[in-house]
């Protein structure tokens, strides 16, 4: 892949493991460094907020959560190639037991820690123009900002036209 320029005051995002109306859970850089960033579902509203819980990741589980999503990113790329049956997600079946392996770790390590998060809005925009198929996630970049009382008021959802 090309070299991606983020938009200044952005972050780059390397994973979304869940999806929503925009991305709700995944990992990105917050200050230069990985953390999972979950987005908080607002009760009263009954529907998910702009605001994000950011928890730093150790090394380790930053690794192999991206091992995991390159796994999914080559099973995606089979799927929408031809070449993979959807009875197949999310791994292609010579890489399924190290998915399986992978995924008990990350269940555990790959939680929302509220004594060591920061709560941020997210911005999700799409990073680049891609002649990806529809329905391949493109690459993302997000600008973190801290709440205010304006923004909790209500402003834009993220534009994430052209992401799938």
């Amino acid at each position: 892949m090309d070299v991606l320029k983020l938009k200044p005051g952005c972050e780059l995002v390397f994973t979304v493991t869940d999806y929503y109306d925009g991305p709700r859970k995944g990992i990105a850089n917050y200050q230069g460094q990985p953390h999972l960033y979950e987005c908080i579902f607002d009760e009263t509203a009954d529907n998910y907020s702009e605001s994000f819980l950011l928890t730093p990741l150790d090394s380790n589980s930053f690794q192999l959560a991206v091992e995991d999503w390159e796994i999914w990113r080559r099973w995606e790329d089979a799927f929408h190639a031809g070449k993979a049956d959807k009875l197949t997600h999310p791994a292609l079946p010579h890489e399924a037991r190290r998915h399986a392996e992978l995924k008990q770790i990350l269940d555990k390590a790959l939680v929302s820690d509220p004594q060591k998060a920061v709560t941020r809005i997210g911005q999700f925009d799409v990073l680049c123009e891609s002649s990806l198929p529809r329905g391949v996630v493109r690459p993302l970049q997000v600008k973190w900002t801290e709440s205010s009382p304006q923004r909790d008021a209500g402003e834009r959802r993220p534009d994430l036209r052209g992401y799938q």
